[in-house]
Formats: C-alpha cells, structure tokens, sequence
C-alpha cells in the first residue's frame, strides 16, 4: 500500500495559518507522551521536540524555521494521523528510524505569519551569529547525538517553475559544503534519498518536482549542517495551480515527507540511485501571480503596457486564515515573466485614481468593459 492511499489531512488544522497556541495545545492533549519542551522563544514561547520511533537510523527534522511557511508543520501533523490509521505500515517505518521533530521552530514568526523572528532576525542565517535564541535549541538539539540524517523543512515562493510551465510544487536540495559545490559522499547520501522521493512523486504529480539551487551560503543552516558532517536534506514547498492555500502542496509534502522517511530506513546512509538527483529539473524564476497584458493607462499619450502582480500573505488581526494581499510588482514590458492568471486587457478600461500604477504599492486599480 502507498502511502498516499492512506494520506489524511489532520482535520484540527484546516487551514494554511496554524496559531501557535493551538499547536501547543493539541501536542500536549494528542501526544504529550511524545513531547519535550526544549527551549523558549524571544517571546517566551515554547518549543516543542516530537520524538517517535524505535530504530537505529537517527533523523532530527524541524518546521517553521520561517514562521510564514507552515506545510512542514501540516506535514508532520497529517503524516501521524494518517499512519494512526494503518498500524503496520507506522511500526514498520518507526521500528527502522528514530526521529527528533522540532515543531514550530520560530513560534513568534509563526504567530504574526513573517518569515523573520520576534527580533526580526532570520534564523536561516544566523548559523555563526546565534544572534537569535532559536537557533541555538536547533544546534544543540543537532550535537546532542550523532544524527544520520537532517530535514530541513521550507517554503518557497509561487515565482518559481520547474519548466518555465509548470509550478515547482515541491523542491528539493542537497546543500553543499563549499563554494566549488563539490558532491561529497555526504551529498551524495542526501541526492540517494531525494532520488527515491522523486522517482515515487514525479507519477502523482508529474513534471512539479523541482531542484533548488545549490548555490553555497556560508551563514545558512543546512549549508553548514553539511559541512560539519550531517547529511542535511531541504524541503521547499511551493505552488499548485489555483491552490494558494497549499492544501494540494501539503498533501504532496506529506507523501514526500514520509517517502524521505522510508528512504532513509532503506538506504541506511547508503548512497544507490544518488546520479538520479541529477536529472531533476532546476527551479526557474518564471511567473508572478498574475500579469495584466496590453493595460491602456489614463493619459494624455497613448501608454500601453503589461502590469504583473504578486500577492503578499498577510495575517489580519481577528482572522483565523491569512489574507493575500495584491502588490504591483513590475509595470511595462513583462514579457519574460508569465501569470498564472493572465489578464488581457485590450479594449477595456484602466480604473484608477492615479495614472500610473505604482511600484510595489497595493494593486487598487480596476479593469472594466
């Protein structure tokens, strides 16, 4: 049976945005048996450690490193649930692995929906500083044992395609340890796991699986990670057509996170299959979320031209769900990028209360017949 057969999407969290107090009181009402507090955030929030499993493969995994890129939180969440369901296949990959799931690890960020922490600091490259408390509970979470393997957990933007078509809804990376990108036996450990996510995945949703850039970053987590001698593999959840919400993406990063699992208790540090990494697709800046085509503006010359848009995620106070919010992105010839919504716009009406629309302000303008 696969997995996905199985997957069931943990119904006390329905939407995108999860309130850290809810998380916090589900773990300690579903799984307190499970948990350990390791740490508290800049705001005093806890910090909660899931260890499940009985076997000799050691995985440390996190979420929310970035407050605003919850789909590893929902991952974890749907995957405990869903294999709740089927006994078998929850003994068969937890008897192999033993893993150390940090949820929410910026709980302050996850709050208010931003990328950065309370002190607004990102935590994804603050490896050298340890500028923000966080960081310093991942790391010694990390030298508290040898781990076999790392799972570093994200998000990504709706920019990026694998194909200049279709979206990368799901991204993968195994980082490297230096400038030169050298693809050591640790690499290659990390590309042998991916490999068998992407060999499962790319039938379910095919031609949406992407690789990350592999570009070194010397103050970023996983980079350094691997460096020290950690297999460290990242996540990079993105967009599903007409699915902003990420309930498409958070079931594909459900499967591809329990796929990772059960490729690390198969594998066990082996690197079979690593060359396939190889061959998937490297992620392109190809769209905004939507491009207006041919917008004839209010002045006094003709000025046609393209507008292209991307919503910003905003958390309103009072609401249990954000909001996306549209920015003008870019104004005259877009024709490098795509939408996905395209506007075309010719013959109607431009409808604005100034002539121009402006450069990363709210898109209040209106199109008529």
């Amino acid at each position: 049976m696969n997995f996905e057969q199985i997957y069931f999407p943990n119904p006390d969290f329905p939407n995108r945005y999860i309130s850290p107090e809810k998380l916090f009181f589900y773990l300690q009402t579903n799984l307190s048996d499970y948990i350990q507090e390791i740490g508290r955030s800049y705001l005093d929030k806890p910090i909660y450690k899931l260890s499940v499993g009985t076997g000799s493969i050691h995985v440390l995994a996190w979420s929310q490193m970035h407050g605003n890129e919850s789909n590893a939180t929902h991952a974890m969440l749907d995957l405990l649930i869903s294999l709740d369901k089927q006994p078998q296949m929850k003994e068969e990959l937890f008897s192999k692995i033993s893993l150390d799931f940090i949820f929410m690890l910026n709980p302050d960020g996850s709050e208010r929906w931003t990328r950065l922490n309370a002190a607004d600091i990102d935590l994804n490259r603050d490896f050298h500083n340890e500028a923000s408390t966080e960081i310093k509970f991942l790391k010694a979470m990390a030298s508290s044992k040898k781990y076999d393997y790392a799972l570093n957990l994200h998000e990504q933007r709706t920019i990026f395609t694998t194909d200049g078509v279709h979206p990368a809804t799901l991204s993968f990376l195994a980082p490297s340890e230096n400038v030169e990108r050298t693809v050591t036996e640790n690499r290659k450990k990390c590309m042998a796991v991916i490999a068998r996510v992407y060999d499962h995945l790319k039938h379910l949703i095919p031609n949406q699986i992407g690789r990350y850039s592999d570009e070194f970053y010397p103050t970023s987590t996983g980079d350094n990670f691997i460096k020290s001698g950690m297999p460290t593999i990242l996540f990079e959840g993105g967009h599903f057509v007409d699915d902003y919400t990420r309930k498409q993406t958070r079931k594909y990063y459900t499967i591809a996170l329990y796929d990772a699992l059960s490729a690390m208790s198969d594998l066990n540090s082996g690197t079979t299959g690593w060359e396939t990494y190889l061959k998937i697709p490297e992620n392109q800046e190809t769209h905004y979320d939507v491009v207006y085509r041919n917008v004839k503006l209010n002045t006094e010359h003709e000025c046609i031209l393209d507008v292209a848009v991307q919503y910003r995620e905003v958390m309103e106070e009072g609401k249990d769900e954000i909001s996306f919010i549209p920015f003008v992105m870019e104004v005259g010839d877009v024709k490098k990028r795509k939408g996905w919504l395209e506007v075309d716009c010719t013959g109607k009406k431009f409808v604005s209360a100034t002539k121009y629309p402006k450069l990363d302000a709210v898109a209040d303008f209106k199109i008529e017949d």
